[in-house]
């Protein structure tokens, strides 16, 4: 058995977790309403405040989605009760951003500016204090999407090894190079 598959999900009070006939998980919370598809090979088994996952048989495909829905919900299940949050820094001198709506306007060292359309289900936000780097904070209630939208954001530059300019994770660690030496006379 799997064991991620084996632990049933616990529903936190304030989320409300159904399954339509369609086999669509669907979870209700204080911050928003997530959906899911789910394989039909798979049973899900509401009781109290669990979730479990039942697969049918010890075929590779069961196995592999047996793990991968309970994640999945566990996922689902934390965002809409506590959500999701990523940020962002902008290492580099002149480096700049500012959020209009759902635009997010960044100014990275190229000759142009980079606006990026930022989806509904996304709470952006920028702010820049005196001395420190500018930061980007992307929230949301649904995993997958904070994830590739930070992605995206950093992908705009990414920080090289030698200065360590770019759009970087708060605490990540860059691992810097050395640079040319000097030649010898």
């Amino acid at each position: 058995m799997s064991r991620i598959g084996k632990k049933p999900v616990t529903i936190p009070s304030g989320v409300e977790v159904k399954v339509t006939d369609a086999n669509v998980l669907v979870v209700k919370g204080p911050k928003g309403e997530l959906q899911q598809e789910i394989n039909k090979d798979i049973n899900i088994e509401i009781e109290g405040s669990e979730v479990r996952f039942v697969r049918p048989s010890d075929h590779k495909d069961h196995r592999s989605l047996h793990g991968l829905y309970r994640a999945l919900t566990q996922n689902m299940v934390t965002g809409v009760s506590e959500g999701y949050k990523k940020s962002l820094e902008l290492i580099g001198v002149g480096f700049k951003a500012s959020v209009q709506g759902q635009l997010l306007d960044l100014d990275l060292g190229y000759s142009h500016r980079i606006l990026f359309q930022v989806p509904a289900e996304i709470k952006v936000s920028a702010e820049t204090a005196k001395g420190k780097a500018p930061v980007v904070t992307i929230e949301g209630v649904d995993k997958q999407l904070v994830g590739q939208v930070a992605a995206k954001v950093r992908s705009f530059r990414k920080p090289e090894p030698y200065k360590g300019k770019g759009v970087k994770y708060v605490g990540e660690e860059i691992r810097r190079k050395a640079g040319k030496a000097a030649g010898k006379k």
